[in-house]
């Protein structure tokens, strides 16, 4: 038995509005305004994505003749359609992705959302870091229940009374003992990888350190 983590697809925004690379500027303002959205994917005819465009690149025709903008900036004020106005390339990501790969990418990358795409490169979703963040918003007694059942119980095949789990607000605490410091180490990694965990307190004994060269 492995532990259960939440995919991209439990996320994510199935109903995804695009815009083609020809849609004029004032029609992509119209469609963030309509949708009440802060971005909107750039996608070609096959439903690929192509660019994303997002309020801050309309925002850049009214600071147009800003000092402070290069050329490439300044090309893109000036754009009248989206391929001009968007920013490439696209982050992409796949619905079967846990959780913590889609907000390692987002980091990586330094973006605010990432474009869900199925095996063909067409567009499937939208995944935004408010969405990234709905596991931290799991009910403790759920966190403890998979910890104490699929970690403890079921992965490293302990009793039931060698550790015992407590939950508050997202914070796991591990308290009892262990024969083997391994075993210890293990099963803090292995919490600390549970949705809705925010951070792990180890606080587990053991008897023979087996980790020692």
């Amino acid at each position: 038995m492995s532990a259960q983590h939440s995919t991209v697809s439990e996320v994510m925004t199935r109903d995804v509005v695009t815009v083609g690379p020809d849609t004029p500027f004032k029609e992509i303002t119209s469609v963030l305004t309509a949708h009440g959205i802060s971005a909107v994917p750039v996608a070609d005819t096959r439903g690929a994505p192509v660019g994303l465009v997002s309020e801050a690149d309309l925002l850049r025709k009214q600071a147009e003749r800003s000092e402070k903008y290069g050329e490439h900036e300044r090309a893109k004020a000036r754009a009248e359609t989206a391929a001009g106005l968007m920013t490439t390339p696209v982050i992409t990501a796949h619905a079967d992705w846990p959780v913590a790969q889609a907000v390692r990418t987002m980091d990586r990358h330094r973006v605010r959302r990432l474009l869900v795409v199925d095996e063909t490169d067409r567009i499937i979703g939208i995944v935004s870091r408010s969405d990234l963040l709905r596991v931290f918003l799991r009910p403790d007694d759920e966190i403890r229940e998979e910890i104490r059942d699929d970690v403890l119980k079921g992965m490293l095949r302990l009793g039931g009374t060698e550790v015992q789990v407590y939950v508050h607000d997202g914070v796991v605490t591990l308290r009892g003992a262990v024969e083997n410091r391994s075993t210890a180490q293990i099963a803090e990694r292995l919490a600390i990888g549970v949705d809705g965990v925010v951070t792990v307190r180890p606080l587990i004994d053991y008897t023979v350190d087996d980790m020692v060269a």
